[in-house]
């Protein structure tokens, strides 16, 4: 970008594009995925909770939808990792109640205290947010930092999570999601 600098504005004088991602984003799958991720940092943004490292992190996430062939499968992996630069990741090292390790059989997402809790605190309060032994190590991998070496498997019980997250701290859910849902 040049500019020039005038007596109380700068002036734009010419701009070029460096990196386009559009001809990975013209499928409607990875329009409408790339749309999600504009609007749920729009409306953080609503909030008031709009750091430059979130702007990076959706550079990032559009350009990944770019090259994907499913770009859906992102959705919950960019969900965790909005949450976690926003300081809003749920705890999923050990039970948030209790302080527990987490047995074979999962853990289940308590989105009132922010995190997953084990088996014997909602062993009873049935399977709404029930994830697997497997589904946590997944939701762990996908809320890792980029470069651990984590394996990336959004299961379905996982997506669910994320997006419940999500909606859960913005008091809504993002209107492109249903978008989202109709293309995958």
């Amino acid at each position: 970008m040049s500019l020039h600098r005038g007596r109380s504005l700068d002036v734009i004088r010419e701009v070029r594009t460096i990196r386009s991602h559009w001809n990975g984003l013209v499928r409607p799958e990875a329009f409408a995925t790339a749309a999600l991720f504009a609007e749920t940092i729009d409306l953080f943004c609503e909030a008031d909770l709009a750091m430059p490292e979130i702007y990076a992190l959706l550079t990032a996430a559009v350009a990944a939808v770019a090259g994907s062939q499913t770009p859906s499968a992102l959705v919950p992996r960019f969900q965790l990792r909005l949450l976690h630069a926003l300081g809003l990741a749920p705890a999923d090292d050990s039970c948030v109640r209790c302080g527990g390790a987490f047995d074979r059989h999962g853990a289940w997402l308590d989105l009132e205290a922010g995190g997953l809790g084990c088996e014997r605190c909602y062993g009873v309060r049935g399977d709404a947010h029930a994830l697997s032994a497997d589904d946590v190590a997944n939701f762990r991998a996908l809320s890792a930092e980029r470069g651990t070496g984590a394996v990336l498997l959004g299961t379905a019980r996982v997506t669910r999570a994320a997006d419940d997250l999500i909606t859960w701290h913005l008091g809504r859910r993002p209107k492109s999601r249903a978008l989202v849902h109709e293309f995958s």
